[in-house]
């Protein structure tokens, strides 16, 4: 008897540009669940208008991350890869839960609080109801599994909440969605000024993007801190090296590895020569990605033809819910 996979959800800001950060702490955990999991991923415009972008901008963007996921290594045709906004049915569903969400909850969000002090002259009702839209978008494919980082735990306990007060109010309807990653595979790059992680819009020196050039990479990790190296032999390794040799470990070949790590632990390592070995390896992990990525921005038919056939997808799934829901809630009247 053929079993039914389970659904996994996630969305994509259309907002910066992806970093390393984002394929070995994301992208590349969306690649093995394609193959296990039935998986809707999203590129999440609505959430980027709480700070206005400018139109012509926020269509590149969303070209952009598309193009880069899929050059990444997702598969328009294994998973259900569409635009959020392509899908109405999420905004009834966030009207709908907006009823079962209260404001005193809503303003205690990190995140919301984190945003009123960054931007206090656009406190929108959207960054409000920022997690209410979230939860959305996972419930409305009735998820069980929600790929998240740290900082999006608390959005994702919200959607449990949301589903536990529509079933409890109206009739079971909504999976309580958990958090969910490939432990083993789930890598933090850390930023090349050993400051936090890689980001998609501070300090672009210290982040490697999926869209730079050969020699900026090169640039860059000519620049990354270091130290003079260990003082002593034993001596606990310095974060910023640490750093380093995790990268390392992402895109080299063992033996190079191995080699660094040997001289390192003799105390004969030179950082330029590192360094410079690593940006040549990380030029040969990125450069086919860019290029790949820059070759589907320039086919926005085949771009508009994979929003096209997610959005159906992801419709076909939304709209089951969202009869449901209705039907539970006592607004269908025909």
């Amino acid at each position: 008897m053929a079993t039914t996979k389970e659904i996994v959800v996630s969305g994509i800001r259309s907002t910066g540009y992806l970093h390393l950060g984002n394929y070995f702490g994301a992208i590349r955990n969306y690649i093995r669940m394609q193959e296990a999991f039935n998986c809707y991923f999203f590129v999440a415009d609505w959430h980027s208008l709480t700070t206005h972008p400018d139109p012509k901008d926020l269509r590149g963007n969303v070209y952009r991350v598309l193009a880069e996921n899929i050059a990444s290594g997702l598969d328009p045709e294994k998973v259900a890869l569409y635009v959020q906004s392509d899908i109405p049915e999420i905004a009834e569903l966030y009207l709908l839960l907006n009823m079962l969400a209260y404001k005193g909850e809503l303003e205690k969000v990190p995140t919301f609080k984190d945003k009123v002090r960054m931007q206090p002259e656009n406190v929108n009702a959207g960054l409000l109801t920022y997690p209410v839209l979230m939860s959305a978008d996972i419930l409305v494919h009735r998820a069980v599994k929600v790929p998240v980082g740290k900082d999006q735990e608390q959005h994702l306990e919200m959607a449990r909440n949301y589903a536990q007060r529509f079933n409890a109010r109206y009739g079971d309807l909504f999976p309580e969605p958990v958090a969910f990653n490939f432990g083993d595979n789930l890598v933090k790059i850390p930023s090349l000024d050993g400051k936090g992680k890689m980001s998609k819009s501070e300090n672009e020196m210290a982040t490697l993007y999926l869209a730079d050039s050969d020699d900026r990479i090169r640039e860059k990790l000519k620049k990354a801190k270091t130290d003079s190296g260990p003082a002593e032999d034993g001596a606990p390794m310095p974060e910023t090296i640490e750093n380093l040799f995790l990268l390392m470990q992402q895109v080299s070949a063992p033996d190079v590895i191995k080699h660094y790590q040997d001289t390192y632990q003799d105390r004969t390592i030179r950082y330029g020569d590192m360094k410079k070995q690593l940006g040549e390896d990380m030029v040969n992990f990125i450069a086919p990605i860019r290029e790949k990525a820059l070759a589907l921005q320039q086919d926005q038919a085949y771009l508009n033809r994979i929003m096209k056939v997610g959005a159906e997808k992801a419709r076909e799934s939304a709209a089951q819910t969202l009869q449901q829901a209705r039907k539970l809630i006592g607004i269908n009247y025909y």
